[in-house]
């Protein structure tokens, strides 16, 4: 009997016999196994959308181009590392590792580092800051304030191994020796600087006597200034009630904490010299203006003295002024007499006159003339007419010298 002999690539799968399944559970732990031990560790490049964080603080979103697309997650420990914040429509680059998440078969990407593409990630993360503290007006000209003039007391935020701090001590100490310096040490660059250095702010400020604060390192790179870019600092510089310095780096360098402090000195050396004179200086300043001083006291007595000297000779002895005056009065005087003489002689004249001419209208001159005047008694009326008498009527008869009494005994 012949036995058929079946290729062994043309049998099934399973046989009868040796048949075995697989959960979808395994399945997915196998495919997920392939893809770690394959794609462990790689690059992608994409743009991001669908960015969201929950609660739980892990990065959820889609990386896609222009035909395909994968769903990407970056756990919250990674994404506490990035110097930016991912938005939508932004092309990144992510490193990580592709996966399986088993639990949904879902394909996805899982991201330990992310870069934007095109730009680093660090100037992102400036650009991003500086515009978020910029709206909320921690930039704002009008709330900066002016440094004291000789602060006692300065208080300085720095390394205490750095030579900047070397170089603020030399300059405030040959300038004024006798200032009061509070240093309060912290570090400067590396993990955790930015919080120490905001802490350093608080803790001069919670100090008190302090009159102004320099906060400050350095130059370095981008990578070494980086915490004084970090949030932390500029909101703690901006709850200072001290006025602060920036001095971070060279001339060329500008960071976060350059725009929220109240000044920006381009050299940590800069810092000293802006926050106090030069003693020499304010000496020789103030010789200066004793000088001009002097100068203007000088000419001010010299033009009162002339103005003395003018008034002085407009004004006369008064002793001759009096004289002057006493002889005046007697001239005046003598005037006066010689006019009141006058003028008396004058109204006497008239007064002859006008008593002439009375004494010619006056009824007395008439009786000089052998006239005389009857008045019947007793209305005393004069008698003007003989027919107005009656027989025994009582008369008075006035003459140029002497009166008369006398009776009507008839009349013609």
């Amino acid at each position: 009997m012949m036995r058929a002999v079946i290729p062994e690539s043309d049998l099934p799968l399973f046989t009868a016999a040796s048949r075995k399944f697989l959960t979808i559970s395994e399945l997915n732990e196998l495919v997920k196994g392939t893809l770690e031990s394959h794609l462990d560790a790689l690059w992608l490049q994409g743009e991001i959308s669908n960015f969201r964080v929950p609660p739980s603080g892990h990065c959820y979103f889609t990386l896609k181009d222009d035909k395909s697309q994968i769903s990407a997650v970056m756990f919250r420990r990674q994404g506490m590392r990035l110097r930016f914040t991912p938005e939508n429509g932004m092309a990144v680059l992510c490193f990580g590792r592709v996966s399986l998440y088993s639990v949904r078969g879902d394909l996805q990407f899982y991201v330990d580092d992310m870069e934007p593409q095109g730009q680093g990630a660090l100037y992102l993360a400036f650009e991003q800051l500086k515009i978020k503290l910029a709206a909320e007006g921690l930039f704002a000209p009008e709330r900066k304030r002016a440094l004291p003039f000789l602060p006692r007391s300065i208080g300085i935020v720095t390394s205490d191994r750095g030579a900047a701090l070397h170089d603020l001590l030399r300059i405030i100490g040959d300038r004024f020796r006798d200032r009061r310096i509070v240093i309060r040490p912290v570090m400067v660059q590396g993990e955790g600087a930015a919080r120490e250095i905001a802490e350093g702010i608080t803790d001069l400020n919670r100090f008190g006597e302090i009159d102004v604060i320099i906060v400050g390192r350095g130059g370095g790179s981008l990578e070494d200034l980086w915490a004084f870019n970090e949030e932390i600092v500029a909101r703690a510089i901006y709850a200072s009630q001290v006025p602060i310095i920036s001095a971070v780096g060279h001339e060329i360098d500008f960071t976060i904490a350059d725009f929220v402090a109240d000044h920006r000195a381009p050299t940590p050396t800069a810092a000293a010299e802006m926050v106090l004179p030069r003693k020499a200086d304010l000496l020789e300043q103030v010789s200066v203006l004793d000088d001009q001083l002097l100068r203007s006291m000088e000419l001010k007595l010299e033009t009162s003295r002339e103005a003395y000297r003018g008034l002085a000779k407009r004004l006369a002895d008064p002793r001759r002024k009096l004289r002057e005056n006493q002889q005046r009065l007697d001239e005046l005087s003598v005037d006066l007499l010689r006019r009141f003489q006058e003028r008396l002689r004058q109204f006497r004249e008239r007064l002859a006159k006008d008593t002439g001419r009375l004494s010619a209208l006056s009824p007395l001159a008439v009786l000089d003339r052998g006239y005389s005047i009857t008045h019947k008694l007793p209305e005393e009326q004069i008698v003007k007419d003989a027919a107005s008498l009656n027989i025994g009527d009582r008369l008075r008869i006035t003459f140029a010298a002497g009166k008369s009494l006398c009776r009507v005994e008839g009349k013609e």
